[in-house]
């Protein structure tokens, strides 16, 4: 299928081929029949995207100091390649459509195929040709309403927020600075309220548009006109709400808004302008000063928009959907027009003239639409249902011949700190990327070099020339797609956890024993960095007990991350507390034989200690509330007098008869991905072991496990031996 993408490090605007995506359950996949470029905001990321990088820097102050904050915590070389890796991928663009519903997804009983559905989000409404949408991010078009009319169903979700965050009543007057598409929409919204309206816009075309939609009146915020509007309108007391959907640096915007507003008036800011408050105004008239979030309630929660969990009406009565679905109504009743905000409708094959011409003005718009054919993808899209595998044990390779690689999952960390070292690597092919956004695995394909991208899992796992699949994706989702590439006779290479709980790890060992298929690997990539690896042959062998104190500084979450949905990706520890067991056990040179748990409230702060059988233990401060500026993981191995000490990867030393020190200033703060992506693509070449015992790596996952039943229960828990 085809999308709109742009690169936002060049700035270029392409229409590409990528995947079709999969129906998940919990949404629909809908084809597009029309979908709304927002004049707006997404100018604004397209004119962004053209900036020199200091340009982009100077735009978004809030990304540099991510950007600071990481290299304090992972080193420079790993932010850049994180940072260039955003930069230079292709980005989705668009938030609003209507389309019909192509295929239904397990567990939405609202929709059938062939409804048609306004949709909306930033990652779901997209200028392609097909989209998946969760439930919550769609609503049924009423009977009547033209396609085209419904696609504005985002936008007006915007304008409808912006307009219950003003609190309009009967008879009240309002300013609507900025009469774009949001402003021409909110001018309509208050009308239909009863609001008399006051319209703000340097442009002479935009205001008379606004007057033919309900305004009183409308004029440039230069001209005296306005003021003699307002003070007409309202006895000279100033109007009762100001709307700011203005864009661009100007502060004049908010300045007005003071001038015009009456003493204890509501100024609501829903566009992206500046916003220097002029204190004294703003305090002598009491001006409550209003945020209007978007579409509404649920958007940013991610329980909300990705899991279908709507807020009871009772104590929410106007969610995001709720808003859209009310917006479709009214213009289905004719008491929100938008076809007089429609100046031009493009087909989707000329998306990128389309937005070269309104960025360089030579297309003056308030709204866009993007006309899609009707049939424009053939192929269907692939089935939910796993056929029936037999495995055979694969037959050895041949000598000479590349190893085959597949990747499930093109996230972040796939694509910073895995591709990068496989792509061009000798010896190395790699074969197909699967991913459920099509995007996600276009932009793999093209940066690293994948022979294919697709969203159909099953044909990968059923194509013989693929030797290894990689596992990078949701938490949830490991122990099973590491069953079913087992079942399939292949190598799997699995991001940690290998298992979040007791029955996963339990399917994923019946697959080994169903299959005679132990060709796995966890991505427990500490106790291959070469810095740790050196000090440990400092250190030297040992013959007593030793004591091993490990301190990781994770630092807190930012909200709506997905680590933080314990309900379905399991507890933060649980996803990479194995990466420290692992390291411990490497250390220790055995496995532990139980697990000792406490926390603080809510489990942000835990202590783990392990014992091993020579009595050796293990202490594992994992938390949250440390300062961002500390190194993230400190380690101190003590036995037979001697300490090694590690300093976060970046400096090592071991005190003992003889002192040695690391260098102080390495070239990059190296965890070991490199050397474990090059024992794990030795071991399937050659067909030698693999880097880590499959003992070892059950005996990590099940300690990872015992914290929780250790934290319940509030006793040592001991660790069977797994065989």
């Amino acid at each position: 299928m085809k999308q709109v993408v742009q690169n936002y490090k060049s700035g270029e605007l392409a229409v590409l081929d990528v995947p079709v995506p999969g129906c998940k359950p919990g949404g629909v996949l809908v084809r597009t029949s029309y979908s709304l470029i927002s004049t707006g905001t997404e100018l604004m990321k397209v004119s962004e995207a053209g900036m020199s990088m200091l340009g982009k820097a100077r735009s978004r102050p809030d990304q540099v100091a991510k950007v600071m904050q990481s290299v304090a915590t992972n080193g420079v070389p790993a932010t850049y390649r994180k940072v260039m890796g955003k930069l230079d991928s292709y980005t989705p663009l668009g938030y609003s459509l209507c389309g019909v519903v192509e295929q239904v997804g397990a567990g939405v009983d609202d929709v059938k195929a062939g409804d048609l559905v306004a949709c909306a989000g930033n990652e779901h409404a997209l200028h392609a040709e097909l989209n998946w949408v969760p439930k919550n991010l769609y609503v049924p078009v009423p009977d009547g309403l033209e396609p085209r009319h419904a696609a504005f169903g985002t936008v007006g979700s915007i304008a409808m927020q912006g307009v219950r965050q003003g609190e309009p009543g009967l008879g009240e007057v309002a300013l609507v600075i900025g009469l774009g598409l949001i402003g021409q929409l909110v001018v309509q919204l208050l009308t239909a309220s009863g609001v008399r309206v006051v319209g703000v816009d340097p442009d002479p075309v935009r205001c008379e548009l606004a007057e033919r939609m309900g305004a009183a009146a409308c004029g440039d915020p230069e001209s005296a006109a306005v003021e003699a509007a307002v003070a007409e309108l309202t006895d000279g007391h100033g109007v009762d709400q100001v709307y700011l959907a203005a864009g661009g640096g100007s502060n004049q915007p908010v300045e007005l808004a003071a001038r015009l507003c009456r003493d204890r008036g509501r100024v609501v800011d829903i566009g992206k302008c500046r916003l220097d408050l002029p204190w004294n105004a703003y305090y002598e008239k009491e001006l409550d000063v209003r945020f209007s979030r978007s579409y509404g309630p649920g958007r940013y929660d991610p329980e909300y928009e990705l899991e279908g969990r709507d807020y009871p009406i009772g104590y929410v009565r106007w969610t995001e959907r709720r808003n859209l679905a009310c917006f479709l109504d009214l213009a289905a009743r004719g008491r929100v027009d938008v076809e007089p905000l429609v100046s031009h409708i493009a087909g989707f094959d000329d998306a990128v003239e389309t937005y070269q011409r309104l960025k360089d003005g030579e297309l003056k718009a308030v709204a866009v639409l993007f006309r899609y054919p009707e049939q424009a993808v053939e192929a269907e899209a692939p089935a939910l249902a796993v056929p029936p595998v037999n495995v055979q044990r694969s037959p050895a390779r041949a000598a000479g011949t590349p190893v085959r690689l597949a990747f499930v999952g093109a996230g972040n960390y796939a694509t910073s700190m895995l591709l990068p070292h496989l792509a061009g690597r000798d010896g190395v092919e790699l074969s197909t990327v699967v991913t459920t956004t099509a995007l996600s695995g276009a932009n793999a394909q093209r940066k690293f070099g994948f022979a294919e991208a697709t969203t159909d899992l099953d044909a990968v796992l059923g194509d013989k020339s693929v030797d290894a699949v990689f596992v990078v994706t949701r938490h949830s989702s490991h122990a099973e797609l590491t069953r079913r590439a087992l079942l399939a006779g292949k190598a799997v290479f699995v991001e940690k956890p290998l298992a979040l709980t007791e029955d996963e790890l339990a399917s994923v060992l019946a697959a080994v024993e169903e299959s005679g298929n132990d060709r796995l690997q966890v991505g427990f990539n500490r106790r291959f960095a070469p810095l740790l690896r050196e000090a440990r042959t400092r250190f030297g062998a040992r013959t007593g007990p030793a004591s091993l104190r490990y301190l990781v500084n994770a630092g807190r979450l930012q909200h709506g991350s997905w680590y933080l949905r314990q309900g379905t990706e399991g507890s933060r520890f649980a996803g990479e507390g194995g990466h420290f067991i692992d390291t411990a056990s490497w250390l220790l040179e055995a496995d532990p034989v139980s697990v000792y748990a406490v926390a603080t409230s809510g489990n942000d702060d835990l202590q783990v200690v392990l014992r091993y059988p020579d009595e050796s233990t293990a202490t594992i401060s994992y938390v949250t509330t440390g300062a961002p500026g500390f190194p993230k993981e400190t380690l101190d191995l003590v036995a037979d007098g001697k300490v090694l000490r590690l300093d976060d990867f970046v400096r090592a030393t071991v005190h003992g008869r003889k002192r040695w020190v690391s260098s102080r200033l390495p070239k990059a703060r190296d965890k070991g991905q490199n050397a474990e992506l090059a024992a794990f693509v030795k071991a399937v070449r050659t067909g030698g072991p693999m880097p880590v015992p499959l003992e070892s790596l059950v005996a990590t996952t099940s300690a990872t496990l015992a914290v929780r039943a250790g934290l319940a229960g509030g006793a040592p828990v001991t660790l069977a031996r797994t065989r």
